[in-house]
Order: structure tokens, then C-alpha cells, then sequence
């Protein structure tokens, strides 16, 4: 049997090539009625849409793309993270685009870019002087960050990271705490030539920093140790388990997530500690589960669903024509158990 083809579903609905091209891709260009009996037809004769005629009818491909700042593995075992990916599935649902999901390439996300098959993209924590940005530029290809930075070369939609992070560790040392250990995000997103790492990292780090200094402590002070760590409550479990073999055991963990955080909290109690009465325990994102595990755990809020939805609004729009814009999202401190002291 031969592949259904537009000029059968036209035979067959007795209307132009051009008529079912509009049902296809441009409904609004016709009447509804139509539209519906184009649509059965093709939902009659099983056609499938050929990918490259679409795009020469088009000039799109109908899909956006998310790089993946992380190894997919990693990027999945964060809540947080799926929360993002899909408000982006969400937005792309609504306006009828696919999301291809774009992991690292030989641990780059520059390779991933170059190797992407979409409209536009959206990134995930790199900032303004990140290869991949100029490599977009370069191309015009529409992008959008989620938690970068604001500048001319990239339009972000992301929380305010440093202010963020000064009031959770703020509300630490509050508590008493100058024995801290910070659980860092391990991320990939490392620009060629860089001594820095993540948009994020920097500037909760600056937060970190500047709540510190009103202690007067310093990140660098030996009472101060500061564990890379992924996004997973194994890596979290993990992280505990070296801080208490070390000689100094802290009295405070804060985690940059709160699933590693969890996994800190678990590991605390399978040594016979107490939270917060041994180890206080501090988290970030507001995941669903902080506010299940006990004791309940201290974090900041951010909108994650949300991030996902505006980014993939906005780049679509931007694909439009829309002049894309900054978007600066809320932040809460959540204070529950995990740091209180009785």
C-alpha cells in the first residue's frame, strides 16, 4: 500500500493541496468546518505528516529545545528540576510544539547546541559569556536562560539567586550555627576558560558569603566546609557521611537542593543524630517532599513549574517576533523544623 499522501486527503475532501496544508499547520486560515472534515479524513487514512515538507511549507520544524545542563541521570533524580522541564512540556503542549529534550554531548552543552534539530532553545544556568551563548547568537537562533543572567546577550527568567541564599544561611547563623557545611550543586555548565562554574553557584555563593561577613566569617574559614554535591538524596547521604568522619563535625548543613538535603537528614538519623538537635539541616527549592520528611525540612521556595512555563512562553513568543524580557520570579524562606532549635 502506497504512503497517503496531501493530494489524496484533497481528492478525498474534494478541496485544494493548499486547503489541507492550512488544516495541517494554519487551521485558523480556514473554517471550522472545514477544518473537522480535512481532519477526519486524515484521521481515516492514518496520514502522517512528512517532518521536511513541514518545514518547507512552514519554515519550522515545530519544535523547541531544552539543553541540559547536567547528565540526564542526574537532571531527572531533582524534583525541582522535573518541575521546570515540565512547566516547559506544558507551555509547548498548549501551543501545539514539541520538546526535545537535549542532554550533554561529550560533557558539553556547546556540542549539544550544535547538534540540535529545533526552533529555538532553552538553557539552563549558563551565563552571558558561555560559548553556547555566542554560538546561538551567531546562528539567530531564539533562546531564552532559566537561571542565567540578565544581560543584553541573554533574556532570563530565574529567581534572585543571591539574596535567596543570604537569607536562608542568614537565618542559620541566626539560630547560633558557626560550625556550617554547605553542600554545593555540582553542575556542568562551565564556560571554556572560566574559573566559574554555574550562574547559580556564583551567586548563592555571594549570598552565602554576605550573610557570613555579618557574622564576621569568612566561606574560607576552616569552620567552614563546603562539599560539591549532585542534586540526588544519595549524593546528599553520601556528603553526610564524610562530614562525620572528619575530626570537626559541623552543627548546620545547608544543601543547595532539597533532595540532597533529604538524603542529609536520612543519613543524620541512621547515625543516631538528632535534626535539628545534633545537626540543623537547611534545603532549596520547596520540593513537594521537604514538607513530608521529619522532621520538615527549613528551605526557599522558588517557583519551578513556573520558571518552565514563562521560559518556553517567552521563547516562542520570541520566535514570533516578540522582543523577549526579563522575568524575575518570587522567592520565599520556608523556616520549619529541620533548623529550629528548641
Amino acid at each position: 500500500m502506497s504512503k497517503v499522501t496531501i493530494k489524496d486527503i484533497a481528492q478525498r475532501a474534494g478541496v485544494s493541496k493548499t486547503a489541507v496544508s492550512f488544516a495541517l499547520n494554519y487551521p485558523g486560515r480556514i473554517s471550522k468546518k472545514t477544518y473537522e472534515k480535512i481532519m477526519a479524513i486524515v484521521e481515516e487514512l492514518g496520514y502522517v505528516p512528512n517532518p521536511f515538507a513541514r518545514t518547507l511549507t512552514t519554515k519550522r520544524l515545530g519544535a523547541i529545545g531544552l539543553l541540559l545542563p547536567q547528565k540526564i541521570g542526574d537532571i531527572f533524580g531533582n524534583p525541582h528540576m522535573a518541575q521546570i522541564i515540565s512547566g516547559i512540556g506544558e507551555e509547548c503542549e498548549r501551543r501545539e510544539f514539541s520538546l526535545a529534550i537535549l542532554p550533554l554531548i561529550r560533557g558539553k552543552i556547546i556540542e549539544a547546541a550544535r547538534k540540535s534539530y529545533v526552533d529555538a532553545l532553552i538553557t539552563i544556568g549558563v551565563g552571558p559569556d558561555h560559548e553556547v551563548v555566542d554560538l546561538l547568537k551567531k546562528n539567530h537562533i531564539p533562546f531564552v536562560t532559566i537561571d542565567g543572567e540578565e544581560s543584553e546577550n541573554t533574556i532570563n527568567i530565574g529567581i534572585d539567586h543571591k539574596n535567596a541564599a543570604k537569607e536562608i544561611m542568614l537565618h542559620v547563623l541566626q539560630q547560633g550555627h558557626r560550625d556550617i557545611a554547605i553542600l554545593a550543586l555540582e553542575a556542568d555548565t562551565k564556560p571554556i576558560e572560566s574559573t566559574h562554574t554555574s550562574i547559580v553557584l556564583q551567586r548563592r555563593f555571594q549570598g552565602f558569603q554576605e550573610a557570613l561577613e555579618e557574622f564576621s566569617i569568612s566561606l574560607a574559614e576552616p569552620s567552614v566546609q563546603i562539599l560539591n554535591c549532585k542534586s540526588s538524596m544519595q549524593a546528599g547521604h553520601e556528603s553526610v557521611q564524610i562530614l562525620l568522619s572528619n575530626a570537626k563535625r559541623p552543627t548546620a548543613i545547608v544543601a543547595m537542593s532539597d533532595i540532597a538535603a533529604i538524603g542529609a537528614l536520612v543519613a543524620i538519623k541512621e547515625n543516631g543524630l538528632r535534626v535539628p538537635g545534633d545537626i540543623a539541616v537547611a534545603g532549596f527549592d520547596d520540593i513537594p517532599e521537604s514538607s513530608l520528611v521529619s522532621p520538615a525540612l527549613t528551605t526557599i521556595f522558588q517557583p519551578g513549574r513556573q520558571k518552565g512555563t514563562e521560559a518556553a512562553r517567552m521563547v516562542l513568543n520570541m520566535l514570533d517576533g516578540a522582543q523577549g524580557t526579563h522575568i524575575k520570579l518570587p522567592y520565599k524562606l520556608i523556616v520549619r523544623e529541620s533548623t529550629l532549635r528548641a
